[in-house]
């Protein structure tokens, strides 16, 4: 078909908006995308596809560095002007803190992603992983509820307590849990402030969808040809954009509110994919 490729932009181009709302909500940007595919599938390769679905996601994160660049860049310069380059410890400390929090997620994924993408992968898990974490953040939501946060701020938080968050985020590998969610789930737990627990996925996100970036495109085989790359591209630009709206919404919208309007879309979406896939 002559206008095959124009579509597959599209469906790029619409792949990209929902990972731009998705990826900082947590819904499970993974989940959102491998079901829009599920029923307007990408008329590529596999192996394109599983580099598509990460290095889009990668883009939305770079969004996330332009808006909270002073806040993650640990080198800025002296007062009045000055030349001299200053090395801010309490931002080179979190990203220690955020390596620590990444170390249980890598070893998973370096032993068990193959066999994930391979096997549990289908719209029967996804829809599962979003009923049952919507259900969790009801339920955590509920039993928290005027429960005064013992962390609310970033600069607090120390290595136990990231690397119990980096253990929750392990369970992010199943698509539909969502690794923002997963995250956020962990960090409400043990008495993150709602606010500190969004902040720090955005620090997280950046050394994960990195590594795994790099980790597809090592593994990817052969070179992106023409029509790939505008694909690519054009799935990672419209990530870049929606992204800046979608992280100003949630870290506007969890100063007023609290994560059960996301578990009840959760559980709702699980249970509408549910049924399409019982009619099919």
């Amino acid at each position: 078909m002559q206008n095959q490729p124009f579509f597959e932009i599209l469906k790029a181009v619409v792949i990209g908006i929902v990972e731009g709302i998705t990826e900082w909500l947590p819904v499970s940007s993974t989940g959102h995308m491998l079901l829009v595919d599920t029923f307007f599938p990408m008329r590529m390769s596999a192996e394109f596809k599983s580099l598509f679905f990460i290095v889009i996601q990668l883009a939305a994160v770079c969004a996330v560095i332009g808006l909270y660049w002073k806040r993650m860049f640990p080198f800025g310069f002296g007062v009045s002007g000055s030349r001299r380059l200053v090395v801010k410890k309490d931002i080179f400390s979190l990203w220690f803190k955020t390596l620590v929090a990444c170390i249980p997620g890598a070893l998973v994924v370096f032993t068990a992603d193959d066999f994930i993408e391979a096997h549990v992968r289908g719209p029967f898990v996804i829809a599962a992983a979003l009923i049952f974490y919507g259900i969790v953040f009801i339920v955590i939501e509920t039993v928290h509820k005027n429960r005064a946060a013992r962390l609310e701020c970033l600069c607090d938080m120390d290595y136990k307590t990231a690397f119990v968050i980096g253990l929750f985020q392990v369970l992010s590998i199943i698509p539909g849990t969502s690794r923002s969610g997963a995250t956020i789930i962990g960090a409400l737990l043990i008495g993150v402030s709602r606010t500190a627990a969004a902040e720090f996925t955005f620090f997280l996100a950046v050394p994960v969808m990195l590594g795994s970036s790099l980790l597809k495109l090592f593994k990817y085989n052969g070179a992106l040809n023409g029509h790939e790359c505008a694909v690519l591209a054009a799935g990672c630009i419209t990530a870049f954009i929606v992204s800046f709206a979608a992280v100003k919404f949630l870290i506007t919208y969890i100063k007023k509110h609290d994560f059960k309007a996301f578990g009840i879309y959760r559980i709702v979406l699980g249970c509408v994919v549910l049924l399409f896939q019982a009619l099919l």
